[in-house]
């Protein structure tokens, strides 16, 4: 399994419902009503991910912390705009709340939770959920940014209108969850189902839902001049392209900049713990065994952790802030171009962390052709589990000469290439497909955009430590196996009770026996046994170079970069990384792709085109630079 998609998990055992308690509670609400930050609110890290039974939908479920009771269950569900579509995230949301979904506790309380930013449009949702019966507690959330603006409403009338308690809750802040409390403490009555007129359709909801507003005496907050301003830059034609790329060239400056004096730091310490260690083990193989293979491969790419958690640093602050729903609206004009629908690009962005929930996440494309072209190009997305790979051999092979004087580095500039043409063959292959395998007619993107926000420290703060937690999980579980069996085929079979040479091991044996159609890559052998346990995660490669390269007494005693730069040409370097921008590297996304296209026959095409693609590309590269450089 990939590290970007693990989360280690929390025991949370179903348990039978005792008559009028509240045990378990499901948290409701549209997309950018502030829902998950609620739910993060609510359980802190006392949570896991998982996907509910039979489909792709990704469920948390967590228990609730600063509450009296232990045994409150908080479940997250998926963003929903109403209960009568016909989407895998509604299904999802009415098999919970009607207590259907196998493995998942039925409900005994909702709490809704709607933006008051846009409460007219929120409150369509309300109808349905209301209707069901269940004891609801209806939480107006940002509701300090609407009063700050002009905004109002009457929330006793509302509470009148709706029959059901209403809360002003601000979730960024922490502000009115006492009402919360209050509420899961009471006695779980179900409470009369809210009588509404027919409704056969959204027009209906829309009719309702703008009569509660008037009657609720509900003032829409004016959209402030500082968002008004932003907007008219960010969004621009021009502007708004051009300071992406802006944003983006920094973020990976400071990488580089900041991020790799952090992982160098990291490194003498890893080096001075394995050094530590070494001196008490008794030399011999447990010595080699623990060190030279355990300790060299799971350190090297435990090195790389300080850089990957400044990467998503700045993603969270970029997601929070609500500047990454704009940059869909600008990538919509490029979607377009491909025949590609703007709902492609927040899959897209979201597999720079990992290609499976991003391929799940193409569940809200509507048109089938659309979701299929989407799920295949994904994967070209550099994930986070290629950032290793990427700053090894750029920090090995790549000098750290400024092009834009002090604002932006050769290394930064590779980078920015490595994830440019990954993006770009997402865009080429998603161009083919939809002009010939999967043509469809275009449909339109309609996204409502959040307000501007400033990221909370303890938001982020809980992203980077789920984010470390699930990269530590990785390196102590998945690396750890690979360097074990490498350092053991690395060391038979036995000759007259001695270790044989490297090459003459059954793993230098396996890899010789590939090397010669890796060779024109200006890959060696050692490269071929990376790219063979790639296959599992792609960072398992930097985990087996460092087991392989630690093993040979010729290059034991160096670093992994410098023991590249010894047996690796700049061209196999460059190549290496080339391949595993375009290659599928990852038996979890294959996984989830067989899944939801339902056939091995899309996975199977995927893994081969990417492939000889990657392939191709890494000869080209190869090949090139060898003649360039001499």
């Amino acid at each position: 399994m990939s590290s970007c998609c693990e989360t280690p998990t929390l025991d949370l055992p179903i348990e039978p419902r005792i008559p009028g308690a509240i045990r378990t509670v499901a948290l409701v609400g549209p997309p950018n009503s502030g829902k998950s930050t609620l739910f993060n609110r609510l359980t802190g890290l006392r949570q896991k991910v998982a996907n509910y039974p039979g489909v792709t939908v990704e469920q948390r479920i967590g228990r609730l912390s600063g509450i009296d009771r232990s045994d409150l269950t908080v479940i997250d569900l998926p963003g929903i705009y109403s209960l009568s579509s016909y989407s895998e995230d509604t299904r999802v949301a009415l098999d919970v709340l009607h207590g259907e979904m196998p493995g998942t506790p039925a409900p005994d309380a909702v709490l809704l939770v709607l933006d008051s930013l846009h409460l007219s449009r929120q409150l369509m949702l309300a109808a349905p959920v209301l209707a069901l019966g269940l004891p609801t507690l209806i939480l107006l959330n940002m509701s300090d940014l609407m009063e700050a603006r002009g905004g109002e409403v009457d929330s006793l009338a509302l509470a009148g209108e709706l029959g059901a308690p209403v809360a002003k809750i601000s979730a960024t802040r922490g502000t009115g969850l006492d009402a919360i409390r209050h509420f899961l403490g009471q006695k779980s009555e179900l409470q009369p189902p809210l009588q509404l007129p027919v409704m056969g359709n959204a027009a209906s909801y829309r009719q309702w839902a703008s009569g509660v507003s008037t009657r609720t005496n509900y003032r829409a907050p004016l959209s402030s001049a500082v968002s008004r301003n932003l907007d008219n830059i960010l969004l621009h034609r021009v502007w708004g392209p051009l300071l992406f790329l802006v944003v983006v060239i920094t973020v990976f400056q400071v990488v580089f900049s900041i991020g790799q004096p952090l992982s160098d730091g990291f490194q003498t310490l890893l080096d001075a713990m394995g050094a530590h260690a070494s001196a008490w083990l008794p030399a011999g193989w447990i010595q080699s065994l623990l060190i030279e293979g355990v300790w060299k491969g799971v350190s090297s790419v435990l090195v790389f952790l300080p850089q990957i958690l400044l990467l998503f640093l700045f993603i969270g602050v970029l997601e929070d802030s609500g500047y990454l729903a704009r940059a869909a609206l600008i990538a919509d004009r490029v979607m377009r171009t491909i025949g590609l629908n703007g709902k492609a690009f927040i899959p897209l962005l979201s597999a720079y962390a990992c290609a499976v929930p991003a391929i799940m996440a193409t569940r809200t494309i509507e048109n089938k052709r659309d979701r299929l072209a989407t799920i295949l190009v994904t994967p070209f997305m550099t994930c986070s589990a290629r950032l290793p790979i990427y700053i090894l051999i750029i920090a090995a092979f790549v000098p750290n000469r400024p092009v834009l004087g002090d604002i932006f580095g050769l290394r930064a500039c590779v980078m920015l290439g490595l994830y440019v043409l990954g993006f770009v063959a997402a865009l080429v292959t998603a161009r083919l497909l939809k002009s010939t395998l999967l043509r469809a007619s275009p449909t339109p993107f309609i996204l409502e955009l959040p307000q501007y926000r400033l990221p909370t420290l303890r938001s982020l703060l809980l992203r980077l430590v789920d984010r470390a937690r699930v990269f530590l999980h990785q390196a102590g579980t998945v690396i750890l196996a690979v360097t074990l069996v490498l350092w053991l085929l690395s060391h038979v079979p036995f000759h007259d009770g001695a270790f044989p040479a490297l090459a003459q091991s059954f793993i230098g044996r396996v890899g010789l026996l590939i090397e010669p159609v890796i060779r024109p890559l200006g890959f060696n052998w050692k490269i071929g046994i990376g790219l063979l346990t790639s296959v599992l995660a792609r960072e398992v490669i930097v985990g087996t170079l460092g087991t392989l390269y630690g093993s040979d007494p010729a290059t034991q005693h160096l670093t992994l970069q410098t023991a590249l730069r010894h047996d690796m040409h700049i061209g196999g370097a460059i190549a290496l990384v080339v391949y595993f921008a375009l290659a599928m590297q990852c038996t979890s996304t294959l996984a989830v792709v067989r899944r939801e296209t339902n056939s091995w026959k899309w996975p199977a095409i995927q893994f081969i085109y990417m492939t000889v693609l990657a392939y191709l590309a890494a000869l080209a590269t190869n090949q090139g630079l060898s003649r360039l450089f001499g």
